[in-house]
């Protein structure tokens, strides 16, 4: 092979890594039937090019992030802890998949506790369960929810028992919400942790100010689960229940993420980041 040849070779193998390196990380919506007349969608965040482990996601609030393509770009709400900490994932070696609201919970605001602790939820999510390991055989798959998405993770980590690896509440809903709350309901407030049967992990930021949410909650099971606890960060730009405070871990994204993978993946891992 003359140096011609030699540069040409080695600029298509160039060409053809870039392309399997795009179509390994490329990003999908994918939108599934679930019950009768009901689809759920998820979106497809990232695929590192080795997975070691898959992330099903449940943003907070009433979980209706409106996923959706306009002019050819994938769209979506991304303020939550979660969703704009999905990439943090990815660059990790986890697949990331982020929960949308299913189609007959689009209305308001989108899920309430009371769907999210019910067997429809618990049907939409085990399609999806379906749909991943079909994608991901052998992979761990681990229910990662945040705020009000905690207790998605937390109810369905009790009904999938060992078809799921783990559970991960994030600044769990341990309070009811009251009335005068846009999204009243009980959290996790009556749940009974101890229908989990999988590997639990709680994060929380010491900081949270959410009524909803106290510290002193996941304090209170750090005998039964193991806790991170999350520090500092950067001045609130939202509301304390809304997810750019220190309920919303902002400014600590990439830390928190990293010492929950560490868990997923059975490192070791710092229970706190400062």
């Amino acid at each position: 092979m003359n140096p011609a040849q030699m540069i040409i070779a080695v600029l298509g193998s160039l060409v053809w890594s870039l392309i399997l390196g795009t179509a390994a990380h490329a990003q999908e919506i994918i939108t599934l039937p679930t019950r009768p007349t009901v689809t759920q969608s998820y979106f497809l965040a990232g695929v590192p090019e080795n997975p070691q482990a898959v992330a099903l996601l449940f943003p907070g609030s009433g979980g209706f992030i409106r996923i959706r393509k306009e002019e050819g770009q994938i769209k979506f709400g991304s303020d939550n802890f979660l969703v704009r900490s999905r990439i943090e994932f990815t660059k990790r070696g986890v697949a990331a998949a982020v929960l949308d609201a299913p189609t007959d919970q689009q209305s308001g605001w989108g899920m309430s506790d009371e769907f999210r602790l019910g067997a429809d939820h618990f049907r939409d999510i085990a399609v999806v369960v379906g749909d991943l390991k079909k994608r991901f055989p052998e992979k761990p798959l681990f229910l990662i929810g945040t705020s009000r998405g905690s207790t998605s993770a937390a109810a369905l980590g009790a009904r999938f028992g060992q078809e799921v690896s783990g559970a991960v509440l994030t600044a769990t809903m341990f309070r009811q919400t009251g009335r005068q709350s846009k999204e009243p309901g009980p959290g996790l407030s009556r749940f009974d942790f101890g229908t989990i049967k999988i590997p639990v992990l709680l994060v929380h930021h010491v900081g949270d100010q959410c009524n909803s949410t106290p510290y002193s909650g996941a304090a209170r099971f750090s005998d039964e689960y193991p806790l991170i606890t999350v520090a500092g960060g950067s001045p609130p730009q939202s509301g304390p229940c809304d997810p750019l405070s220190a309920h919303g871990f902002l400014g600590k994204e990439s830390e928190t993420v990293e010492q929950i993978v560490n868990w997923m993946l059975k490192k070791l891992f710092r229970q706190d980041v400062k």
